[in-house]
């Protein structure tokens, strides 16, 4: 654990490292519950529900790469539990286990690791192909199949039931819940060919969802539904130059935004807390800038008032990164702690990322969560270490 000190009783306090796996990290690799605790790591965030993805697996004695070909619940998906659900997920028929996330997370406890479920929740492609009406629509009429508008019954509906039964009758201690809220127009897919293209402005209203059920929640604030989306696509066009959305149509559409994923987040918390008790902490991946999308949305006025921790994405080793981490110290305000999500992968150096995470706890971070314990080769095993040994004397802020 990195540590720092108080700055008030000059006692010495820990600031938490959560390293994050797959459960195709542990399950095979004897060597891998040996290998985190020498990094340091006490707390494994562990995939319990998740998107597609092709892992390397550097590591692991028996495989090379995973090709997790969709979004699944990495637990047994039972009927009686979606039983009339009109979003379901697949299993992950690619890992030899009946229940991948319960037997990597009994293997983890056995060890003496506390264990993070990590619940991936509205972004499922398989899920979005099926279903267009409830995914994320563009002003321009394109839906985002990898996006889940949380807007709808049935996304909800989906969400609490794969949180409950990510955490059902394991040894988990804390839920980790990314994608709680809207994703945009930022997807990072396979030979993604959009960066670039947009400003972030234009970014920003390429990412507010124009589906018939936000269109519907807009009109009962008071705004036309039809102009909004006509404004939406003159300011995003090719001939966009001097068009513009009103301000306070903006402000309207963002409290509309805020209140669904505020609504998905008391959903998946109650049914979380519902089906483990023993779960002592939820945390969220979220941005303090309350307009963001993706894998961590923006956090709302509310946010901070249901959870314990707060996850921001600070991956790249840069002051503006940085910023983020005391952005969110300010937005969480002491109701929840924070905590700096960052990365030893690449683009990430040797000579940056030990000072990047001095920098954020100096500006005030009280976990930093660390990716990733199975995808890191063994050119960047002490880079992991190095995050639960940042010195003392780099932080010396008063709590």
């Amino acid at each position: 654990m990195t540590q720092i000190d108080s700055g008030e009783t000059g006692a010495i306090l820990p600031v938490p490292v959560v390293g994050y796996a797959y459960p195709w990290d542990v399950i095979g690799d004897p060597t891998f519950a040996d290998r985190a605790r020498s990094l340091g790591v006490t707390k494994v965030a562990l995939a319990a529900a998740y998107h597609t993805t092709r892992a390397a697996t550097p590591l692991h004695p028996e495989h090379r790469i995973v090709e997790a070909r969709s979004a699944a619940l990495y637990r047994p998906v039972r009927a009686e539990a979606w039983a009339d659900a009109r979003l379901v997920p697949p299993a992950a028929t690619w890992v030899a286990a009946d229940d991948p996330y319960g037997e990597a997370a009994s293997i983890l406890a056995e060890a003496g690791f506390e264990v993070a479920a990590w619940i991936v929740l509205t972004h499922s492609t398989l899920l979005g192909e099926a279903n267009p009406d409830l995914a994320v629509v563009n002003c321009w009429g394109e839906f985002y199949p990898y996006a889940l508008c949380a807007r709808h019954e049935d996304v909800r509906r989906y969400a609490e039931t794969l949180a409950a039964e990510a955490v059902r009758d394991t040894p988990t201690s804390t839920a980790i819940l990314e994608a709680c809220g809207q994703l945009g127009f930022g997807h990072g897919g396979h030979h993604e060919k959009t960066d670039g293209a947009y400003d972030a402005a234009t970014q920003q209203l390429l990412s507010i969802c124009c589906c018939a059920g936000c269109r519907e929640d807009w009109a009962g604030r008071g705004l036309d539904a039809e102009a909004t989306v006509a404004d939406l696509r003159a300011a995003t066009g090719a001939d966009a130059a001097g068009a513009t959305v009103d301000a306070a149509v903006l402000d309207t559409i963002l409290a509309s935004r805020h209140a669904a994923a505020d609504e998905l987040r008391h959903r998946v918390i109650a049914a979380v807390r519902e089906a483990a008790p023993d779960v002592v902490e939820i945390a969220v991946h979220a941005q303090p800038d309350p307009w963001a999308t993706g894998a961590s949305p923006g956090l709302t006025p509310t946010t901070a008032d249901d959870v314990d921790l707060v996850v921001s994405f600070c991956w790249p080793t840069t002051e503006a990164a940085v910023e983020t981490g005391r952005q969110l110290v300010q937005a969480v305000d002491g109701k929840a702690a924070a905590a700096a999500y960052v990365t030893v992968l690449p683009p990430t150096t040797e000579d940056a990322f030990g000072g990047h995470v001095r920098a954020l706890v100096d500006a005030g971070i009280d976990q930093i969560h660390l990716y990733h314990l199975g995808l890191a080769g063994a050119d960047r095993q002490h880079l992991l270490a190095e995050a639960t040994k940042v010195p003392t004397t780099a932080a010396t802020r008063t709590e």
